[in-house]
Protein backbone atom coordinates (compact mmCIF):
# COMPACT_ATOMS: atom_id res chain seq x y z
CA UNK A 1 0.00 0.00 0.00
CA UNK A 2 1.29 3.20 -1.00
CA UNK A 3 1.87 5.67 1.52
CA UNK A 4 -0.04 8.51 0.55
CA UNK A 5 -3.30 7.06 1.02
CA UNK A 6 -2.23 6.61 4.56
CA UNK A 7 -0.92 10.89 4.24
CA UNK A 8 -4.33 11.23 2.94
CA UNK A 9 -6.20 9.75 5.45
CA UNK A 10 -4.34 11.88 8.29
CA UNK A 11 -5.12 15.04 6.42
CA UNK A 12 -8.84 13.69 6.03
CA UNK A 13 -8.12 12.84 10.05
CA UNK A 14 -6.53 16.47 11.15
CA UNK A 15 -7.92 18.41 8.92
CA UNK A 16 -5.59 19.82 6.90
CA UNK A 17 -2.13 19.39 5.51
CA UNK A 18 -0.94 22.00 8.15
CA UNK A 19 -2.18 20.12 11.32
CA UNK A 20 -0.52 17.50 10.27
CA UNK A 21 2.76 18.82 9.53
CA UNK A 22 3.03 21.10 12.76
CA UNK A 23 2.83 17.66 14.96
CA UNK A 24 5.93 16.24 13.25
CA UNK A 25 9.23 15.05 15.58
CA UNK A 26 12.15 17.12 14.75
CA UNK A 27 15.18 15.02 13.13
CA UNK A 28 18.37 16.02 13.87
CA UNK A 29 20.97 16.36 11.17
CA UNK A 30 24.24 13.94 11.54
CA UNK A 31 26.66 17.16 12.68
CA UNK A 32 24.00 17.91 15.03
CA UNK A 33 23.72 14.61 16.36
CA UNK A 34 28.00 14.44 16.81
CA UNK A 35 27.97 17.67 18.30
CA UNK A 36 25.77 16.84 21.75
CA UNK A 37 27.87 15.51 24.29
CA UNK A 38 27.53 12.36 25.88
CA UNK A 39 25.97 13.55 29.39
CA UNK A 40 23.29 14.26 27.31
CA UNK A 41 23.00 10.77 26.20
CA UNK A 42 22.59 8.96 29.13
CA UNK A 43 20.71 11.89 30.95
CA UNK A 44 17.74 11.27 27.89
CA UNK A 45 18.46 7.31 28.00
CA UNK A 46 18.17 7.58 31.78
CA UNK A 47 14.89 9.72 31.42
CA UNK A 48 13.58 7.45 29.00
CA UNK A 49 14.35 4.56 31.31
CA UNK A 50 12.32 6.02 34.28
CA UNK A 51 9.52 7.03 32.04
CA UNK A 52 8.81 3.47 31.55
CA UNK A 53 5.74 2.25 33.35
CA UNK A 54 5.63 5.33 35.49
CA UNK A 55 3.65 8.89 34.70
CA UNK A 56 5.85 10.68 32.09
CA UNK A 57 4.66 13.96 33.76
CA UNK A 58 6.06 12.98 37.30
CA UNK A 59 9.64 11.77 35.79
CA UNK A 60 9.77 15.25 33.57
CA UNK A 61 8.78 17.48 36.69
CA UNK A 62 11.42 15.92 38.77
CA UNK A 63 13.76 16.06 36.29
CA UNK A 64 15.99 19.15 37.47
CA UNK A 65 16.66 17.16 40.47
CA UNK A 66 17.53 14.09 38.95
CA UNK A 67 20.17 16.26 36.76
CA UNK A 68 21.33 17.11 40.07
CA UNK A 69 21.43 13.68 42.04
CA UNK A 70 23.34 12.24 39.30
CA UNK A 71 25.93 15.41 38.66
CA UNK A 72 25.12 15.76 35.08
CA UNK A 73 25.39 12.17 33.80
CA UNK A 74 29.21 12.30 33.00
CA UNK A 75 29.37 8.26 31.88
CA UNK A 76 32.76 8.47 32.62
CA UNK A 77 32.35 8.69 36.13
CA UNK A 78 29.01 6.90 36.28
CA UNK A 79 30.67 3.73 34.64
CA UNK A 80 32.53 3.21 37.15
CA UNK A 81 30.88 4.80 40.11
CA UNK A 82 31.48 3.84 43.50
CA UNK A 83 28.89 1.18 45.05
CA UNK A 84 28.51 3.70 47.97
CA UNK A 85 27.34 6.89 45.85
CA UNK A 86 24.67 4.42 44.34
CA UNK A 87 23.48 3.19 47.56
CA UNK A 88 22.93 6.39 48.20
CA UNK A 89 20.81 7.46 45.36
CA UNK A 90 18.07 5.17 46.85
CA UNK A 91 17.36 7.71 49.79
CA UNK A 92 17.95 10.50 47.49
CA UNK A 93 14.35 12.70 47.55
CA UNK A 94 15.39 14.48 44.49
CA UNK A 95 14.78 11.78 42.39
CA UNK A 96 12.44 8.27 41.95
CA UNK A 97 14.25 5.69 44.27
CA UNK A 98 13.73 3.02 42.16
CA UNK A 99 17.07 0.93 42.76
CA UNK A 100 16.49 -1.29 39.53
CA UNK A 101 16.31 1.41 36.88
CA UNK A 102 19.09 3.25 39.14
CA UNK A 103 21.20 0.38 38.41
CA UNK A 104 20.85 0.67 34.71
CA UNK A 105 22.66 4.08 34.86
CA UNK A 106 26.70 2.26 35.56
CA UNK A 107 25.55 -0.13 32.50
CA UNK A 108 24.63 2.71 30.21
CA UNK A 109 27.75 4.92 31.18
CA UNK A 110 29.65 2.23 30.42
CA UNK A 111 27.74 1.02 26.62
CA UNK A 112 27.80 5.00 25.68
CA UNK A 113 31.47 5.02 26.71
CA UNK A 114 32.41 2.25 25.07
CA UNK A 115 30.70 3.34 21.70
CA UNK A 116 32.49 6.95 22.19
CA UNK A 117 36.17 5.20 22.19
CA UNK A 118 35.64 3.33 18.79
CA UNK A 119 34.13 6.59 17.15
CA UNK A 120 34.45 9.58 18.89
CA UNK A 121 31.48 10.27 20.70
CA UNK A 122 28.10 8.17 21.24
CA UNK A 123 26.61 11.07 19.02
CA UNK A 124 28.95 10.25 16.03
CA UNK A 125 28.42 6.45 16.81
CA UNK A 126 24.49 6.97 16.34
CA UNK A 127 25.38 9.16 13.38
CA UNK A 128 27.05 6.56 11.33
CA UNK A 129 24.37 4.17 12.24
CA UNK A 130 21.18 3.87 9.10
CA UNK A 131 17.69 4.64 9.51
CA UNK A 132 17.15 1.79 7.13
CA UNK A 133 18.67 -0.63 9.33
CA UNK A 134 16.75 0.88 12.90
CA UNK A 135 15.84 -2.78 13.70
CA UNK A 136 19.85 -3.14 13.70
CA UNK A 137 20.63 -0.49 16.17
CA UNK A 138 17.48 -1.75 18.97
CA UNK A 139 19.30 -4.76 19.20
CA UNK A 140 22.70 -3.65 19.66
CA UNK A 141 21.00 -1.18 22.66
CA UNK A 142 19.15 -4.39 24.05
CA UNK A 143 22.55 -5.98 24.22
CA UNK A 144 24.85 -3.46 25.40
CA UNK A 145 22.43 -1.47 27.12
CA UNK A 146 20.23 -1.97 30.66
CA UNK A 147 16.59 -1.92 30.17
CA UNK A 148 16.31 -0.57 26.59
CA UNK A 149 14.74 -3.74 25.17
CA UNK A 150 11.46 -2.29 24.71
CA UNK A 151 9.78 0.84 23.88
CA UNK A 152 12.48 2.41 26.07
CA UNK A 153 15.01 2.23 22.94
CA UNK A 154 12.55 4.05 20.51
CA UNK A 155 11.76 6.91 22.43
CA UNK A 156 15.38 7.21 23.67
CA UNK A 157 16.13 7.61 19.89
CA UNK A 158 13.44 9.89 19.00
CA UNK A 159 13.85 12.44 21.95
CA UNK A 160 17.75 12.38 20.48
CA UNK A 161 16.24 13.19 17.09
CA UNK A 162 17.57 10.29 15.36
CA UNK A 163 15.76 9.29 12.50
CA UNK A 164 13.47 6.27 13.70
CA UNK A 165 9.92 5.14 13.75
CA UNK A 166 8.33 4.27 17.05
CA UNK A 167 6.12 0.82 17.15
CA UNK A 168 3.59 2.47 19.53
CA UNK A 169 -0.22 1.00 19.68
CA UNK A 170 -1.41 3.40 17.25
CA UNK A 171 1.19 2.54 14.80
CA UNK A 172 1.13 -1.27 15.84
CA UNK A 173 -2.37 -1.32 14.46
CA UNK A 174 -2.11 0.95 11.53
CA UNK A 175 0.02 -2.09 10.20
CA UNK A 176 -1.78 -4.67 11.55
CA UNK A 177 -4.73 -2.95 9.71
CA UNK A 178 -3.62 -3.21 6.14
CA UNK A 179 -1.55 -6.81 6.84
CA UNK A 180 1.75 -4.60 6.60
CA UNK A 181 2.25 -6.83 9.85
CA UNK A 182 1.22 -9.98 11.13
CA UNK A 183 4.36 -10.47 13.52
CA UNK A 184 3.70 -10.50 17.30
CA UNK A 185 4.33 -6.72 18.28
CA UNK A 186 7.64 -6.27 20.02
CA UNK A 187 9.58 -9.39 18.88
CA UNK A 188 12.81 -9.29 16.12
CA UNK A 189 10.39 -10.19 13.61
CA UNK A 190 8.12 -7.43 14.24
CA UNK A 191 10.66 -5.02 14.07
CA UNK A 192 12.11 -6.10 10.77
CA UNK A 193 9.05 -6.79 9.34
CA UNK A 194 7.99 -2.79 9.80
CA UNK A 195 11.41 -2.30 9.29
CA UNK A 196 11.01 -2.93 5.92
CA UNK A 197 7.66 -1.41 5.26
CA UNK A 198 9.29 2.11 6.68
CA UNK A 199 12.09 1.47 4.52
CA UNK A 200 9.83 1.01 1.10
CA UNK A 201 8.18 4.25 2.39
CA UNK A 202 10.87 6.36 2.68
CA UNK A 203 12.16 5.07 -0.80
CA UNK A 204 8.73 6.35 -2.09
CA UNK A 205 8.57 9.81 -0.50
CA UNK A 206 11.94 10.61 0.69
CA UNK A 207 10.79 11.31 3.88
CA UNK A 208 12.14 10.97 7.44
CA UNK A 209 10.99 7.86 9.21
CA UNK A 210 9.65 9.69 12.03
CA UNK A 211 7.53 11.85 10.23
CA UNK A 212 6.01 8.70 7.98
CA UNK A 213 5.90 6.98 12.11
CA UNK A 214 3.95 10.35 13.62
CA UNK A 215 1.36 10.46 10.25
CA UNK A 216 0.69 6.81 10.41
CA UNK A 217 -0.40 7.32 13.79
CA UNK A 218 -2.80 10.13 13.05
CA UNK A 219 -4.58 7.59 10.55
CA UNK A 220 -6.53 5.91 13.28
CA UNK A 221 -9.68 7.16 14.60
CA UNK A 222 -9.70 8.62 18.28
CA UNK A 223 -10.50 5.95 20.71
Amino acid sequence: MKFADFYQRAVERKGSEAAVNENLPAVASQPELCARPDDRYLSSITRCVFRAGFVWRIVDHKWPGFEEAFSGFVPRYWQQVPPERIEALSNDPRIIRNMQKINTVPMNARMIVEASEEYGSFGAFLAQWPSSDQAGLLLFLKKNGARLGGASAQYFLRMAGWDGFILSADVTTALQNYNLLDATPGTQKSFKQAQQVFNNWHEETQLPYSHLSRILSMTLDAR
